[in-house]
């Protein structure tokens, strides 16, 4: 693992490295790196993982078992931001695989009950568009989503029909 100033760390109970792994083959330029195993002395049964190292297209993230006190909410999210529909297609499908629940506005929860955004790189701008009347019709319709569509917003930012 590269050596980092900051890492996300993500508490599960009894699912970092499966969760580590699940992620680390949805993305590009991924890898899971160390896995620390509890020993002779902890809460956890000796060789069972405490913790495990990973990256995303080259972020680290730090997955801890940490027990069942703490659960994920979507009051934090990770997000995608994707060049073209098909990556927001891709990582739309394969992180609701298996259990995982769609949201509004491009929002998910994946099977480990992490809440993610997966929505297209332009829509920020579109969002804040100096044309406010565009601005309001493209958060109309994205308002109306549970998956983004890109062609969708765009038509919505023409003052075109969706």
């Amino acid at each position: 693992m590269n050596d980092a100033d900051y890492s996300t760390c993500l508490w599960f109970d009894g699912q970092a490295e499966e969760a580590a792994r699940f992620y680390v083959d949805i993305f590009p330029n991924s890898k899971v790196g160390d896995v620390m195993r509890w020993g002779d002395v902890g809460p956890g049964p000796k060789g069972s993982v405490l913790t495990c190292e990973f990256e995303l297209d080259g972020r680290p993230y730090f997955a801890l078992n940490g027990g069942p006190q703490y659960q994920f909410t979507p009051a934090i999210s990770l997000c995608v931001n994707c060049d073209t529909q098909a990556q927001i297609d891709h990582y739309w499908s394969r992180l609701l695989a298996d259990g995982g629940k769609e949201q509004a506005c491009g929002w998910l929860v994946d099977r480990y009950g992490v809440s993610w955004q997966i929505g297209p790189k332009m829509l920020p701008r579109l969002l804040k568009d100096r044309d406010t009347a565009k601005a309001g019709r493209v958060m109309a319709a994205m308002m109306k989503m549970v998956k983004l569509d890109i062609a969708t917003l765009e038509r919505a930012a023409a003052g075109q029909p969706g």
